[in-house]
C-alpha cells in the first residue's frame, strides 16, 4: 500500500537528525546521539529548558533489530522532560528479561510480517519509553503514546501486550499487541511529521476552535474531549486506523496465531472497519478546512478505506 502520508524524512529538513545543526553535532561529537530528539524538542517546544542536555542523564539499551537500532531508555526520566509531555506520573519500568524478550518479539514480528509498517517504525522512531506509574499513583494507566512534541519518541507500559485500543482487553499478555501498539505510536509520529512539514490544514484553522466531530463510540466517556474531536485529531485517527486495520487484517490471515490472539484482532477489527468509514465521511463533510494538499491526503484516504 501506498501512503500519501509522509514514509521519509528529507535530507536536510528539520527532522535530519544527520544534518550540519550546531546542536546536533554538539551532541552527535559528545557520544549523546540518544538524546537528539530532544534537541528538536527544544525548538518544537520553543521553551527555555534544555531537554537535550537533561535527557543526557538517560542511559539507554541499544535494541537492534533488522538492521534498525532503537534506543531503549532507562534511568530516572528528567522531571522537566515528563512535565512536558505529561508523564509526570510515571517512571521509567525496570528492564527485564521479559521486557527484552517481549519489546525484541515485537519489533521482529513487525519486520518479518508487516514489512512497510516496520519501515515507518524505522524511520520515524528512535527512542522507546516503557514506563509504569508511580507508586502510590491512582489512575488508568496508559496503554501507548507520543507526543508531536517529541519526534522520534514513543512511549508504551506494560498494558500495551494486553489491550488493543480502544476497547479490546486481553487477558493474556501477546507480543503481537504490543507490535501494534508500537506501529500505532510510529504512525502517529509520521503523521506528526507531515502535518509540520506541509500545509495540511487551511489557514486559519485552530484546534480550539475546530469543528467537532461525534465520537459516538466513545459516548460512555466523562470527558467531551474524548465524545467529540477536532479535525485535525479525527485526522490522525482515521489515518492511524487506516494502517492498522491493515495490520490485523495479516494477521487475521496468519495461522499461528492462539485463538486468543485471533479473537482480540477480530473484535478489534470489527470494531475499528465501521468507525473509520464513519471518520472518513465526517472528514470529507469538512473539507473546506483542508488546504489543496490536505484535500488531495483525503482522496488517498478515501482510497485506503474504501479497498478495507
Amino acid at each position: 500500500m501506498k501512503t500519501a502520508i509522509a514514509d521519509r524524512v528529507p535530507t536536510g529538513s528539520f527532522f535530519d537528525l544527520d544534518r550540519k545543526d550546531p546542536d546536533l553535532l554538539h551532541l552527535r561529537e559528545g557520544g549523546a546521539d540518544r538524546a537528539l530528539p530532544f534537541a528538536l524538542m527544544e525548538c518544537l517546544v520553543k521553551s527555555s529548558v534544555p531537554f537535550a542536555e537533561h535527557a543526557r542523564s538517560l542511559r539507554s539499551e541499544t535494541v537492534a533489530v533488522a538492521g534498525a537500532s532503537f534506543d531503549w531508555f532507562d534511568a530516572e526520566l528528567p522531571s522537566e522532560i515528563a512535565n512536558e509531555i505529561n508523564l509526570e506520573d510515571y517512571e521509567i519500568a525496570e528492564h527485564t528479561d521479559e521486557r527484552r524478550v517481549s519489546l525484541t518479539g515485537a519489533l521482529d514480528r513487525l519486520s518479518l510480517v508487516h514489512p512497510e509498517g516496520f519501515a515507518r517504525v524505522r524511520e520515524f522512531v528512535r527512542g522507546l519509553l516503557w514506563v509504569g506509574l508511580k507508586p502510590g499513583v491512582r489512575t488508568s494507566s496508559l496503554t501507548s503514546s507520543s507526543d508531536p512534541a517529541l519526534p522520534y519518541v514513543i512511549v508504551f507500559s506494560d498494558k500495551a501486550s494486553r489491550h488493543i485500543p480502544p476497547n479490546t482487553v486481553s487477558e493474556r499478555p501477546s507480543g503481537l499487541f504490543l507490535a501494534e501498539n508500537i506501529l500505532h505510536e510510529g504512525t502517529h509520529q509520521s503523521i506528526s511529521f507531515h502535518v509540520l512539514q506541509h500545509q495540511v490544514f487551511a489557514d486559519g484553522y485552530s484546534s480550539q476552535t475546530s469543528p467537532k466531530i461525534e465520537i459516538k463510540w466513545r459516548a460512555g466517556q466523562d470527558e467531551d474531549r474524548n465524545q467529540y474531536w477536532e479535525i485535525d485529531r479525527a485526522f490522525h485517527a482515521t489515518c492511524v486506523y487506516n494502517q492498522l486495520l491493515r495490520f490485523r487484517q495479516t494477521e487475521l490471515r496468519r495461522v499461528d496465531l492462539t485463538p486468543n490472539e485471533r479473537a482480540c484482532f477480530q473484535s478489534a477489527y470489527d470494531e475499528g472497519l465501521p468507525a473509520v468509514r464513519y471518520l472518513m465521511r465526517e472528514l470529507e463533510i469538512l473539507r473546506e478546512h483542508f488546504t489543496p494538499h490536505g484535500v488531495e491526503l483525503l482522496a488517498d484516504l478515501r482510497n485506503q478505506t474504501d479497498q478495507l
